[in-house]
């Protein structure tokens, strides 16, 4: 059976599973509400270990350890030769100086430097949850991208991978460990429809209970798009950004933990110098070749900010999300703890907070995502 078959087949038995339970019943509240017990459980963690920011410690390479405003370009430049070869190709830019029609100039013989070809995906060097992120498949695409970026502010290049699937594999190696481990494997699928040759994308999103669901965060974005007739057997991808807060259904992929993809990831992760926790976001062939630790390239590497994303799945109960939350931010804080120990340097709260500022303030600027 075919790479592209087998993901055909598992993203079908996933279509039906949604069917029947389209969302958990916590899985869009508003954030201040589901994290209002995190921050808790936070508060309690600094009061116990003296420290508000000691996750920032976790991985100390990485401004504040990830847990906000750190450089994507920063975090990707860390990887010695072993986990470079599994990371897709990029290069960092900035338009700092240049006039509109000099930039689009600069990055494509950057590109070409790096070995990019069109198409690649564009993304701000700051941000999180997808914002600013775009498929560029032509220079006049790059040249709007380039002319709707905020100047002198870092982006992103990097070559499109053509793998269906797309993961998030959390991963955690105490300091003291040699070996780390797997903690959490995300299945994610961007909203697609297919076509008839008769209903309008909208009719197909409403005739989909889990893309009806989350039909208010498609429709805005589709705008005239969302009364386009799909040809028949046509599979339209509604957004490109695989993200939860996009539409994205997220499902719990820790049954394609195995001691091969283990033994991979933890190769990776400790040729990036001082990294012990933080999610690994990637695209792949397919799910055996996932099993064996082959045909994958990782797309983004995320710190102590980012969280084990299976707990989106709509069959995760909300038990089970606040124990995964908990479990890991825990383990961020005793990780921390470690690294102070060794003599890391504190971080302090007021740093974080200006670097949480600035990126907040970057993230209402960037162009819109796809």
């Amino acid at each position: 059976m075919s790479d592209i078959s087998l993901a055909s087949r598992l993203q079908a038995a996933i279509a039906r599973r949604t069917q029947a339970k389209p969302v958990s019943f916590f899985e869009f509240w508003p954030g201040a509400v589901f994290y209002a017990p995190v921050a808790l459980f936070w508060i309690a963690q600094a009061l116990r270990h003296r420290s508000l920011t000691l996750p920032a410690l976790a991985n100390p390479r990485i401004e504040a350890g990830g847990i906000c405003g750190e450089s994507k370009n920063d975090i990707l430049d860390l990887a010695g030769a072993e986990a470079r070869r599994w990371i897709a190709p990029y290069i960092g830019i900035t338009t700092q100086g240049l006039a509109t029609g000099a930039d689009l100039a600069m990055a494509e013989a950057a590109m070409a430097e790096a070995g990019l070809a069109y198409p690649v995906v564009a993304k701000p060097d700051m941000s999180c949850n997808g914002a600013g992120v775009r498929l560029v498949e032509t220079s006049a695409d790059l040249a709007r991208y380039l002319a709707e970026f905020p100047r002198a502010t870092r982006l992103q290049l990097q070559a499109l991978v053509p793998h269906e699937g797309e993961a998030g594999i959390f991963y955690i190696r105490h300091p003291d460990e040699t070996r780390g481990r797997i903690t959490s494997v995300t299945l994610k699928y961007a909203p697609m429809v297919t076509g008839d040759g008769r209903s309008r994308i909208r009719d197909l999103i409403a005739a989909d209970a889990r893309l009806n669901s989350v039909s208010h965060l498609l429709l805005p974005k589709l705008g005239a798009q969302a009364a386009r007739i799909p040809a028949q057997g046509e599979r339209a991808r509604l957004v490109f950004v695989g993200n939860h807060c996009r539409g994205s259904t997220f499902k719990d992929g820790r049954h394609l933990i195995t001691q091969a993809l283990t033994d991979r990831i933890d190769a990776i992760a400790r040729d990036i110098p001082e990294f012990h926790f933080g999610r690994f976001d990637l695209r792949f062939a397919s799910p055996n070749a996932l099993r064996r630790g082959e045909d994958f390239s990782i797309i983004e590497v995320n710190g102590a900010g980012s969280e084990a994303t299976h707990i989106w799945d709509p069959e995760t109960s909300i038990v089970e999300a606040y124990r995964t939350q908990f479990f890991h931010y825990g383990t961020a804080f005793r990780i921390g703890a470690a690294m102070r120990k060794r003599g890391t340097p504190r971080y302090g709260a007021w740093r974080l907070f200006g670097i949480w500022q600035r990126q907040k303030a970057l993230m209402a600027q960037y162009p819109t995502n796809d």
